[in-house]
């Protein structure tokens, strides 16, 4: 079973490959092959999640098997190349923290990897006082974010590479606190 440790930004390398192929191989099934190059645009790590100590690498047979991490700032996903980031810090108390760039390496899918970095994800966006969470799901990574517990706010596409990828926008509540105030309708 692979074990989870903060990333650091030594692994960038590392973790762009593992993108690069989770990307290319794992979408494959989902996405035309203009939707899969344009992917690329839409997609890949954010060294801010390094630099803020929320990225973890799961690691397992000596090399990362999987990777992800929450955010406690406003851009919902893609990485360092993507258009439209914004560093705005989020506040616990009305925002929902967010669960980013989540990959797992091409042979490791289906065997945890994605629910113990979900998890660790999970656990430290409460501890930082967060009460929900959103994310913004793959057609791939969908089933997983489901069963475990994820429900669907909205489906819409990123054209920013040029062909439309879809993307589904999905939240979780961390508590059994729902608030009646959701900012989202249909948020669970």
């Amino acid at each position: 079973m692979p074990t989870c440790r903060p990333a650091t930004l030594d692994d960038i390398p590392e973790l762009e490959d593992l993108i690069d192929q989770a990307i290319g191989v794992l979408l494959r099934e989902f996405l035309t092959p203009d939707q899969l190059a344009a992917s690329r645009a839409v997609m890949g790590l954010d060294s801010q999640l390094i630099a803020d100590g929320t990225y973890v690498a799961a690691e397992a047979e000596g090399r990362i098997v999987g990777c992800g991490g929450w955010s406690r700032r406003a851009t919902p996903y893609g990485g360092d190349h993507s258009a439209g980031r914004d560093a705005a810090l989020l506040d616990p108390s009305i925002d929902p923290a967010r669960i980013r760039a989540m990959y797992t390496r091409p042979g490791w899918e289906r065997r945890g990897v994605g629910r113990l970095i979900l998890a660790q994800c999970e656990a430290g966006a409460a501890a930082a006082g967060f009460i929900r969470t959103e994310l913004t799901a793959t057609l791939g990574g969908e089933p997983l974010y489901r069963a475990c517990g994820y429900a669907e706010i909205e489906r819409f596409s990123d054209a920013t590479g040029g062909a439309p990828v879809p993307l589904v926008r999905m939240g979780k509540c961390l508590t059994n606190r729902h608030e009646t105030s959701s900012p989202d309708p249909g948020f669970p």
